[in-house]
């Protein structure tokens, strides 16, 4: 349990990255799903760094390796949180961007826990 909320802790960190991000390059007029992209692969970064220091602990894998699967558990779920958010926004375009991303965050992160978890710190 200490491992999960450890993980929730790191992923807040990501949510604010991500949120950052996005809110910026908005304001560059940068459109909702390009601006969400950048952003995505903002905290993505930014995660496995905390994840595999604070939540896990390194995997024993080359680092080239560990990022490897990371990035592919990352892409996995990052395409869930992304679809949540992008039906979101195309559907309701009065919401919010920041509510549409919580929303795909929320959605993708058990998915995420059990993939980091099981595919790229497991033994």
């Amino acid at each position: 349990m200490k491992r999960f909320i450890r993980f929730l802790l790191v992923g807040a960190v990501g949510f604010l990255v991500d949120a950052g991000v996005l809110l910026g390059l908005l304001a560059l007029s940068l459109g909702p799903l390009p601006a969400r992209m950048v952003a995505i692969a903002l905290a993505l970064t930014v995660t496995w760094l905390m994840n595999r220091s604070m939540t896990f602990s390194p995997s024993g894998r080359s680092l080239v390796a560990e990022g490897g699967r990371y990035g592919g558990v990352g892409l996995a779920t990052s395409l869930v949180n992304f679809a949540v958010y992008s039906l979101l926004i195309l559907a309701l375009p009065w919401l919010p961007p920041i509510l549409a991303l919580a929303a795909g965050s929320a959605t993708a992160t058990l998915l995420s826990y059990f993939g980091y978890s099981k595919l790229v710190f497991g033994r």
